[in-house]
């Protein structure tokens, strides 16, 4: 009987001496995921805070930053403006098909076979300034919201002035 009990209370020592370890393993674990989140979201508020320090640059800056290089690149942005509602609808949808038409960009393969046009449509504004600005990623914030409202108003006034 009293080995049974020594049996009984050896293998309950050792199960509560496995659990206890097995616990100090996931605590590692977890203390050690924590800190991989932590390093990672400083990364991200890293590059959130360069991310607001080039989108307050685009707004002070020159136009040429914000207006297209060509028309066939502003007509696309123009339907990218108007699917996002950053402009309005009907002034940026007259003004987008004016200048397909005199662009010669009047149907769908033509639209398809112009890559300054395909980029527009996507968000990609081939700037003036030589640089490309997707506005897609500016994201959601107010300043970026505020960027992409700047951007289509440039176009759509660089549209407006090619048609005169």
């Amino acid at each position: 009987m009293k080995t049974a009990k020594r049996l009984f209370c050896i293998a309950a020592l050792t199960s509560a001496l496995l659990s206890t370890s097995a616990f100090a393993l996931s605590l590692s674990d977890t203390l050690s995921s924590a800190a991989s989140e932590l390093s990672s979201q400083s990364g991200a508020s890293q590059q959130s805070s360069t991310s607001l320090s080039s989108l307050t640059s685009l707004l002070g800056g020159s136009s040429k930053a914000l207006s297209a290089d060509n028309m066939n690149n502003a007509a696309g942005i123009l339907e990218y403006c108007t699917k996002q509602k950053l402009t309005s609808v009907t002034d940026a949808d007259n003004v987008k098909n004016q200048l397909l038409t005199k662009l010669g960009l009047d149907t769908a393969p033509e639209k398809k076979a112009d890559t300054n046009y395909m980029d527009g449509i996507q968000g990609l504004l081939n700037a003036q300034n030589g640089q490309q600005l997707n506005l897609t990623t500016l994201g959601d914030s107010e300043l970026g919201k505020q960027v992409k409202t700047k951007a289509c108003d440039l176009v759509l006034k660089q549209g407006a002035s090619f048609l005169s």
